[in-house]
């Protein structure tokens, strides 16, 4: 657990003229965006760009709100259990994807869903799998999602749609105990939800075998390619039984995804909810630093602002990070971190406490800018430049959701 901190208000320091917006101080490169070492994403690095890039106002969007849709939940044709967790969750009606994926999968089709994180794409094959494994429990359904905190997210949502139907599951990621994984596997769970490196460290253990299941969702498709899993994938689907329900979800549709859909799915129905990359509903500015001494006195003079209240800021490497906590909690800010050194028990609880607002601020490398989906985030900040632009618009997603209007700020040097 985390230390409490003190008020957040109760130091302050001047204000040093942190800057909003720059569009008076004429055109100004933002500085290069490094290639990530083995980064092979055609056309995402950037090498140089205008401050303009990271300014944008949010404009009036339509959300799901005016979605109408063609069916209620009590529509579908699944077992009154599931309808009243479903009920329970506050789930009124479906969204897009929902509407449009959960008749197909319960029809038994093969389905690909173009759809952004942000969509109820979780629920959309949840529901109808919940289902299928209820009426006949024979059967396995394995689910393979690129992050230890998108799989944890699933676990969650997985385990409130099937309160109280006895079904079992088991999440199996890096990170975590592995004896105690094994075991898990062991009991031949309903659901195996799961992270490529470790699913495959099983396997080549001969704890875990991929015949079992006649049902696979393959989840981010696009970010399992980008942070090099595509082998990784390639092995999973030469390891499937023929006889199968595939199920595929990914924001976009490169030439390497497109080659692991070939070998993955038979006729099947494709759905595409996906919205602009970068949301219309996201207010972008950009805050021009004053001198590195100074930045963290920005950031500061910004966090006690009135709004502030749910904040993700990225920063680029773990000592950055863990740095930038010191800092903040010193000031009397309820604050937490995740990256890559911390373990999963520290990310999972700190998620929590940035979900449940018990924490006011939350710090993280790119390991937070995809596949999370965190209510209510009122501003991202840049505290160090992204990598590239799709880490940018990744990033930036993280607010503005559900029809709701976020701001995105990036720190520029």
């Amino acid at each position: 657990m985390y230390q409490q901190s003190r008020n957040f208000r109760s130091y302050k320091k001047p204000v040093h003229g942190s800057h909003f917006g720059g569009r008076s101080s004429g055109r100004f490169t933002a500085g290069r965006f490094s290639n990530r070492p083995g980064s092979n994403r055609p056309g995402s690095r950037l090498l140089g760009q205008d401050i303009n890039m990271f300014i944008k106002s949010a404009v009036e969007v339509s959300s799901d709100e005016s979605y109408t849709p063609h069916n209620n939940f009590n529509d579908f044709n699944i077992v009154p259990a599931l309808k009243q967790n479903i009920a329970d969750k506050g789930y009124i009606k479906p969204t897009p994807i929902q509407d449009q994926a959960i008749g197909p999968i319960l029809e038994g089709r093969d389905f690909i869903g173009l759809a952004n994180t942000g969509t109820g794409k979780t629920a959309a094959f949840l529901i109808p799998l919940i289902n299928k494994i209820y009426k006949d429990r024979t059967q396995g359904v394995l689910i393979i999602a690129p992050t230890r905190e998108l799989a944890g997210q699933i676990l969650e949502e997985l385990r409130a749609f099937t309160k109280d139907m006895k079904l079992s599951s088991a999440l199996i990621i890096g990170g975590a105990n592995m004896n105690r994984q094994i075991s898990d596997v062991r009991r031949n769970p309903h659901f195996i939800i799961g992270t490529p490196g470790r699913l495959r460290d099983l396997i080549e253990r001969d704890v875990l075998a991929l015949d079992n299941f006649s049902n696979i969702v393959l989840d981010e498709v696009d970010l399992m390619v980008d942070i090099g899993f595509i082998n990784d994938v390639k092995y999973f689907i030469s390891m499937l039984p023929k006889v199968r329900q595939s199920l595929f979800f990914s924001a976009t549709l490169s030439p390497k995804i497109r080659e692991v859909l070939n070998n993955f799915v038979t006729d099947p129905v494709t759905v595409s909810v996906k919205v602009q990359d970068t949301a219309e509903n996201i207010n972008q500015d950009v805050v021009k630093v004053e001198s590195r001494e100074k930045k963290v006195d920005q950031l500061h003079d910004l966090l006690i602002k009135d709004g502030f209240d749910k904040v993700l800021i990225f920063g680029r490497t773990k000592h950055g990070v863990e740095k930038l906590h010191r800092d903040l909690d010193s000031r009397g800010f309820k604050v937490g971190a995740i990256h890559g050194n911390k373990t999963q028990g520290h990310r999972q609880r700190v998620l929590q406490s940035f979900k449940q607002n018990e924490i006011q601020i939350l710090l993280a490398t790119d390991v937070a800018s995809r596949g999370l989906d965190i209510p209510n985030v009122t501003h991202v900040i840049n505290f160090d430049l992204p990598e590239t632009y799709d880490d940018y618009i990744h990033r930036i997603g993280r607010t503005g959701r559900a029809g709701k209007t976020g701001t995105a700020l990036t720190f520029i040097e």
